[in-house]
């Protein structure tokens, strides 16, 4: 259970001391899980010191910006999270998607940093993660290193990000600013987005030297308790405000993209509240759950060719398989002059709606894209609403938007090949590579997690099937009070 960060009391009594003693000197307050999961709990005295505090700034108060309640900018906080409505002129369905978007989140523009925390800190107050000698080590395909590198050095311990080479330009500059030593603290391991088993690889090389502590995002519980109840109360809140115009609307499906599977496990909050379905989503050009397939592609951030040890594979309803060509050349028409005017001029999309479109990255394009399959395929009226997110922005694709430009199009983006773009991606968006899951469909693929986690990682196999029974599930969810209450004794040592 250590491994998967699941311990509920102190295991060491000497490094939790030591711990104390190094947060207290660098004057680190911790929130605890339901601050995060509403904000409005945070005290009004932390609130006021926030105001004066740089949100991208390392300082010990952003870890009090970890939610989804964040302003535009970063500095203030909202009455419900920002959520985008997209209206038909940009959809082409009559069901209503709504965009809930992660780029207001501290220091990364990402909601990550929330994956980060919950990993972390758990280890820290249970007496396991040394700070005073122990590396934090993160591995990745792009925002979660940058999360972890983040949380890491507020908390003052060292962290060092793994991720792929292949990824954008943007993650790495990101990553030099922030990390200890450049020259050690980032590693880029062979391959692209599809290319986690390499990042494994690295993971168990450095797992041999004790002082490294590997915090695997895609079998740490923490990533998907945090978004069960962070993520899905923001979901649900956001749904319950459009309901107050729109009595009648329906939550019908959410939709995520698998990635760590972290951010999908806010499905099982909705699920447990409103009974609506889980879409899991990924690439076509990487189809592990659709088809048992593998490939490489270029959908950053959402991962691929294994089941994550904390996806609730049995609670998914239907998987859709969304193509990078589409999310790539999407992505120059939303960042474009030319593909936007194009919206505006030939589509009537709203001015206001197109000046938001920057708050969409790679994963947050896919999933709007799975959202539109998933109304074609139930058929889905004004009533019907699908919710999904966008974990960060356009800022962090900027070379991404240029290498586009050159593969697809040699450079030139003109009105017609921005109808072109709309036209195949959008309108012409099908049901194809989308599957409704049966209970067959769900073993067979919670099966393939074996071959992962049993015979590569070492999961005991017990706990391994355990997972397949929602008790499971529901058990997990008493460690975000336990956690949370010993938050509260952490700080309060911590400020004596």
């Amino acid at each position: 259970m250590a491994k998967l960060g699941l311990e509920k009391h102190i295991v060491d009594a000497e490094v939790y001391a030591r711990t104390v003693a190094r947060l207290k000197e660098a004057g680190v307050r911790m929130p605890t899980f339901a601050e995060l999961a509403e904000p409005r709990r945070i005290p009004a005295e932390i609130i006021e010191a926030l105001a004066g505090v740089d949100h991208l700034a390392p300082h010990p108060l952003n870890l009090y910006r970890v939610h989804w309640y964040n302003s535009e900018d970063g500095q203030g906080l909202t009455e419900v999270p920002r959520a985008l409505e997209l209206p038909k002129s940009l959809t082409g369905v009559d069901a209503r998607i709504v965009v809930m978007l992660g780029d207001s989140f501290p220091m990364i523009h990402a909601h990550k940093v929330l994956a980060a925390y919950a990993c972390l800190v758990p280890r820290l107050v249970t007496g396991q993660f040394d700070p005073t000698k122990d590396k934090a080590i993160w591995p990745s395909t792009g925002n979660y290193c940058r999360g972890g590198v983040a949380i890491s050095r507020i908390l003052d311990c060292h962290g060092v990000g793994i991720l792929p080479e292949g990824m954008s330009e943007e993650r790495f500059a990101w990553l030099r600013d922030w990390v200890l030593d450049m020259d050690t603290d980032i590693i880029a391991t062979p391959g692209s987005e599809s290319n986690v088993k390499e990042i494994y690889d690295k993971c168990n090389e450095l797992d041999r030297d004790p002082i490294n502590v590997i915090f695997n995002q895609f079998s740490e519980y923490g990533n998907h308790l945090a978004h069960y109840l962070c993520t899905g109360k923001a979901l649900a809140h956001v749904y319950e405000s459009l309901k107050v115009n729109t009595p009648t609307l329906r939550l019908r499906a959410y939709i995520s993209a698998t990635g760590s599977a972290g951010t999908i496990a806010a499905g099982d909050y909705l699920k447990d509240e409103y009974g609506c379905g889980t879409v899991a989503l990924e690439a076509v050009e990487c189809p592990t759950l659709l088809y048992n397939g593998f490939g490489e592609h270029n959908i950053q951030g959402i991962g691929d060719k294994h089941l994550p040890l904390i996806h609730n594979m049995m609670q998914t309803d239907a998987v859709a398989g969304i193509s990078d060509l589409d999310t790539d050349t999407l992505f120059v028409l939303f960042n474009t002059e030319v593909g936007q005017a194009y919206l505006k001029d030939r589509r009537g999309v709203p001015s206001e709606i197109i000046d938001q479109l920057k708050h969409l990255g790679f994963s947050g394009i896919a999933n709007i894209l799975g959202a539109i399959k998933a109304a074609k395929y139930h058929q889905m009226g004004g009533d019907d609403l699908i919710l999904t997110i966008a974990t960060d922005g356009a800022e962090m694709y900027g070379t991404e938007l240029r290498k586009a430009l050159e593969k697809y199009w040699g450079g030139a983006f003109d009105q017609i090949t921005a109808a072109e773009v709309f036209g195949r991606s959008v309108l012409g968006e099908t049901i194809d590579h989308f599957m409704e899951l049966t209970e067959q469909d769900k073993r067979r693929m919670f099966n393939l997690g074996y071959f992962t986690w049993v015979e590569q990682q070492g999961i005991d196999l017990k706990d391994f099937e355990a997972r397949r029974h929602q008790a499971y599930w529901r058990s997990l969810r008493g460690h975000l009070a336990a956690w949370d209450e010993m938050i509260i004794a952490f700080n309060a040592e911590s400020a004596k």
